[in-house]
């Protein structure tokens, strides 16, 4: 509570030389002891019956004291620190007693943090008073809440290449790492996702990890604000004309080069519609040589741990990789997973050296493509790719025998002349 002092009027009583009580209003208020040794005595004989010099009331006649009230108890205490500092206020409350030997007892505190003034100081411990929070919450870092967040997430992701994403993003997140999550900002999420050195798949991934690690902070009360909701991360657009299937004269050139670097991996993408990153993934487990079918896939609902029929052409590429001792049916140098960056620079080093042009993704343009042309049923294919049936006859009451996709599967043909396929975004010229 604050009150402001006129010293014109009959001034207080001094009762000890420390510090003096004042009577106003039916309240008791303290006035610091820096105002009294700054008091010269009217005369000698007066002794602690002390009024104020005029001299010094002339000083200060345009001046305002405000006094303070003690904090009652149990409210916590506002109080200065010493040294030299540009946060000098500091606000703390009692969280409990240590009881020792000899019935002797030590307060236990947790503070609320510096501020740079008193008032401050007192808003903010009269806040916490009103409503309560987890302290200890509050310092948790960026990078703390991410492990938590993660830890309850990650189980849930059906594919550990979802998870690998994550982790790029939060690599990608350097500069925020050891900052307080509540101190974040609009400014600092902005500016993360806008100086980190990565495509715009992985800075889209960054926002969707802020949003979602926002929803969990909020959960907690780690953080009373979701700030990740407060901006828009704009992904730039694929450019889809530059998708081209492969030429059936450049299969026949792949074939010649089988055995060069992953040569042999995009022959298998070509003939069985499976996404790169799906290919890489495949497990020595899930591959059945008896009846030549494979299960696996990702990304969707319909694409995940599909059953796909093993194409005759490629299965002599199969049985070189087969390796029940290995975790995955296509491996690295070390025998160990290889991950799609690794794959993309070895699928460059085969392109640069046959004199093609094409991205990884486009071996599974090619086999759509050329299913389309061959006149393939259009929801065997969709169960071969992984794609969502919406025809709820077919989807939930067709149960299709596995012969029908191994026929369909068969269609796929590169022999012969290059067929007539246009790339996406094709125009009349």
């Amino acid at each position: 509570m604050v009150v402001k002092l006129d010293f014109y009027r009959k001034p207080p009583t001094l009762v000890t030389r420390t510090a003096a009580k004042l009577r106003l209003i039916g309240l008791r208020y303290l006035i610091p002891k820096q105002i009294y040794y700054s008091i010269k005595p009217f005369n000698k004989s007066m002794g602690k019956g002390l009024y104020f010099l005029r001299l010094f009331l002339e000083k200060l006649r345009k001046k305002v004291f405000f006094v303070r009230m003690r904090r009652a108890n149990g409210t916590g205490a506002v109080f200065k620190l010493g040294g030299r500092r540009r946060r000098p206020w500091a606000a703390r409350v009692t969280i409990g007693w240590d009881i020792g030997t000899g019935n002797t007892s030590k307060q236990q505190y947790k503070y609320l943090g510096t501020f740079r003034t008193r008032i401050e100081a007192e808003t903010a411990l009269d806040e916490y008073l009103q409503n309560p929070y987890d302290l200890d919450a509050h310092r948790l870092t960026f990078a703390e809440v991410y492990e938590m967040w993660a830890t309850e997430y990650y189980p849930t992701l059906k594919n550990k290449s979802s998870t690998r994403t994550y982790t790029a993003a939060f690599k990608h997140c350097a500069p925020i790492h050891d900052k307080y999550m509540r101190d974040l900002r609009v400014s600092h999420l902005q500016g993360v996702i806008r100086d980190a050195e990565t495509g715009d798949a992985t800075k889209g991934r960054m926002k969707s990890m802020f949003n979602m690690m926002y929803r969990f902070a909020l959960i907690h009360e780690i953080v009373d604000k979701n700030y990740a909701t407060l901006f828009v991360q704009k992904v730039g657009k694929r450019d889809k004309k530059t998708r081209r299937p492969f030429l059936n004269s450049e299969i026949a050139t792949l074939w010649q080069w089988e055995n060069f670097g992953v040569t042999d991996i995009i022959l298998f993408n070509l003939y069985s519609g499976f996404r790169p990153s799906e290919t890489l993934l495949l497990e020595n487990a899930n591959i059945n040589i008896d009846r030549w079918l494979v299960i696996g896939g990702m990304k969707t609902e319909a694409g995940t741990d599909r059953p796909v029929p093993i194409h005759e052409k490629v299965r002599h590429i199969v049985l070189r990789h087969y390796n029940p001792d290995n975790k995955y049916l296509f491996c690295n140098e070390q025998k160990e997973f290889m991950t799609y960056d690794q794959y993309r620079g070895r699928f460059k080093k085969v392109m640069a050296m046959l004199k093609m042009s094409h991205t990884p993704h486009e071996t599974r343009h090619t086999f759509i493509s050329c299913a389309k042309y061959k006149r393939m049923d259009d929801n065997l294919l969709k169960r071969i790719v992984g794609h969502e049936i919406r025809d709820i006859t077919e989807a939930v009451y067709t149960h299709r025998p596995i012969s029908d996709m191994i026929d369909a599967m068969a269609l796929i043909d590169y022999s012969g002349e290059d067929l007539p396929l246009n790339p996406v975004g094709w125009e009349w010229d």
